[in-house]
């Protein structure tokens, strides 16, 4: 995954900072793509190039199983337009466990801010980010990499949210619109 991981953060540090003094990388892609991976990658290889990164999983910030659609303007709201005036930007932790709210988490500004995760490239969040990477995975693989994750019981649910990405992405033209796509492999596919 080095090369990558090289060529995103060539792409990403080419680009001026558009989250004030920092640097937006929105990992987008469907669940169970290989976002997660990718990032934790990323942000190894970031802290030798940066002086400060940060990682902000989607997935704390849905409402849910049904929380795709309301999550990227609540974080252009309450995280990135603050971070872009050099101020902290909060967010509110969905617990998956307890099906609510939980705990109210701060994020400092960055050189870099990763966001990862269905959604992240939504033209919501567009004026901010510097760079757009799209995960792809088939479908099948997808839905048995969730269902090992999370147990046969969510069968329903990731069905139903991967209904709800296929129509996101469609109406936001995500993929078309990344600066760089990645496989379930983290190979380098190139642009959109």
């Amino acid at each position: 995954m080095e090369p990558t991981v090289t060529a995103i953060l060539d792409h990403l540090l080419a680009q001026p900072p558009r989250l004030g003094s920092g640097r937006l990388l929105a990992i987008d892609g469907p669940a169970g793509a290989g976002k997660t991976t990718l990032a934790a990658a990323v942000l190894e290889a970031a802290g030798r190039a940066v002086d400060s990164v940060r990682v902000l999983h989607m997935d704390d910030v849905y409402e849910g199983w049904g929380g795709l659609g309301s999550a990227p303007q609540r974080l252009r709201n309450d995280v990135l337009e603050p971070m872009s005036f050099g101020r902290p930007g909060f967010y509110r932790r969905w617990d998956w466990t307890a099906d609510d709210w939980a705990e109210l988490h701060a994020v400092q500004p960055s050189d870099l801010l990763i966001l990862e995760g269905v959604g992240s490239g939504s033209p919501e969040l567009r004026d901010h980010r510097s760079t757009l990477v799209f995960v792809t995975a088939p479908d099948t693989l997808r839905l048995a990499r969730g269902l090992a994750r999370d147990g046969e019981s969510a069968r329903e649910n990731w069905t139903a949210w991967m209904a709800d990405e296929h129509r996101h992405f469609a109406a936001n033209g995500t993929e078309c619109e990344a600066d760089l796509r990645v496989d379930e492999l983290g190979r380098l596919l190139g642009s959109a």
